[in-house]
């Protein structure tokens, strides 16, 4: 078997098939081909400059990895189980081209610090890109908010409708909620920018290698001091899907919206037939398929967040096989929440939002309650007495199936004679939401520094 090559000096039998395809991680760690090979010239460089390769020879190994990546993204050197990983494979094939020159290479490393290497070049990426997606969706939400602003909607709280608010504000939220995860996202690139290589197995090498040279080669911060930590860490790991699993969180529940403001019942919002499916078997059924798939693959990433969890929760120092079970909810969380990301994106650009229904909706219910309990308080009573007050307005009004609009000021002031003409004005929604003084509340004032702020920081923003 070519995986013997790596340790067949100590055993008398070879792997047998089986074991060697149930221990293979080729079929998925192969995808590191790229950091593996970045990780391997660094290494050389390193080792050539500390003398423990001549420069020859490490020209020589360099030339060859570098042929080795173009082998591999033209498929002429496939990657398949017959190794049992991306870096044997890679290692094996680089002593076919130089012959044993190419077993140098392993010189004061192992597979475990080499493992730890490319993951956090491969996070280290991931990162990158999918906080590019998150400033773009803050982008699109932000450009809904400005296109919309001055669109009024129910604000709700126990999914039952509460107050009067903006719509650019409900959306602004989000953009909050996003920001968050960008700096999760930020801090968690900051902690796994340290390179483990160097660290060989887990007690490091006699030989007199510059760990720091490597690091900065390859963009690193410095290195993770402790070996053993080295190699057996994948807090890395966890806290980039545990910052996604928060992420998707979000996503979710902005889907959540989607879903529910597409419905007949709210009505408040619209979707184009580019990103929503109809059904099998129901010729009218036009279903937000997009947002409830992003929904749905929430969990996916919540399962990947226990499954590294469950694996590293009882693992004794150092390095374990199990921990080759990283890749994968790695791999995925590093899809789904691109993915979602980006087609959430999209959706929203093609969301059209229905203002005069909207405003219907106002108009047709209680939101203002508590506006004309805060016009009595105005007038001097405690603001409890006037919460019971305006309760037994919207219970009237419920009885005879009314709404503030139908009240007159005689009916009112059976209630209460403090109430004025000028009441009519207060309880309106626009007055409402105008009302407000409060930073970062839903008056148009505050919300329009919002947007302002938005777009000072997104217009700058990079990564």
């Amino acid at each position: 078997m070519a995986s013997q090559t790596l340790w067949g000096g100590r055993f008398k039998e070879p792997l047998a098939e089986i074991a060697l395809k149930f221990s293979s991680s080729i079929e998925f760690d192969k995808l590191l081909y790229e950091e593996d090979i970045a990780g391997s010239i660094a290494h050389v460089e390193m080792l050539s400059s500390c003398k423990i390769l001549t420069a020859s020879e490490g020209r020589r190994i360099r030339s060859a990895l570098r042929a080795i990546q173009k082998e591999i993204e033209t498929g002429k050197f496939k990657l398949t189980f017959e190794y049992e990983d991306v870096h044997s494979a890679i290692e094996q094939r680089l002593t076919q081209k130089i012959g044993a020159l190419g077993g140098k290479l392993h010189t004061a490393r192992s597979r475990n610090d080499q493992i730890a290497l490319d993951e956090r070049l491969f996070l280290r990426t991931a990162i990158r890109e999918t906080s590019k997606l998150v400033i773009n969706l803050q982008r699109v939400l932000l450009y809904k908010a400005e296109k919309n602003f001055g669109v009024l909607m129910p604000g709700y709280t126990h999914t039952q409708r509460a107050q009067a608010i903006m719509l650019s504000h409900h959306l602004l939220a989000y953009i909050s909620m996003l920001e968050r995860d960008f700096e999760r996202l930020q801090d968690c690139s900051r902690r796994l920018n340290k390179s483990p290589l160097g660290a060989a197995a887990f007690a490091g090498t006699p030989f007199p290698i510059n760990r720091a040279l490597v690091a900065k080669k390859l963009g690193f911060d410095g290195i993770v001091e402790n070996s053993i930590d080295a190699v057996s860490d994948r807090d890395f790991i966890l806290e980039f899907i545990s910052a996604c699993s928060l992420m998707m969180m979000h996503l979710s529940r902005c889907a959540e919206e989607l879903v529910l403001w597409t419905t007949k019942e709210f009505s408040f919002a619209q979707i184009s037939d580019s990103y929503t499916t109809g059904s099998s078997i129901m010729p009218q059924k036009k279903n937000p398929d997009m947002a409830e798939l992003v929904r749905g693959k929430t969990g996916r990433v919540y399962g990947a967040l226990m499954n590294l969890l469950t694996t590293m929760k009882g693992l004794p120092l150092a390095y374990n096989r199990d921990m080759q079970e990283d890749k994968q909810p790695m791999f995925d969380v590093v899809k789904t929440a691109r993915e979602s990301l980006y087609i959430l994106a999209h959706v929203l650009v093609h969301t059209t939002f229905d203002k005069y229904h909207l405003e219907e909706e106002l108009r047709t219910d209680f939101l203002t309650a508590t506006d004309m309990a805060d016009y009595l308080v105005t007038k001097g009573i405690p603001f409890r007495e006037a919460h019971t007050i305006t309760g037994e307005i919207v219970q009237y009004c419920v009885t005879h199936k009314m709404y503030f609009g139908n009240l007159d000021l005689g009916t009112l002031r059976e209630f209460s004679p403090k109430f004025e003409p000028d009441i009519f004005d207060f309880i309106l929604p626009q007055t409402s939401v105008e009302r407000k003084q409060s930073a970062g509340s839903t008056s148009p004032q505050e919300v329009k520094k919002q947007i302002v702020h938005w777009t000072r920081v997104l217009s700058k923003r990079r990564v």
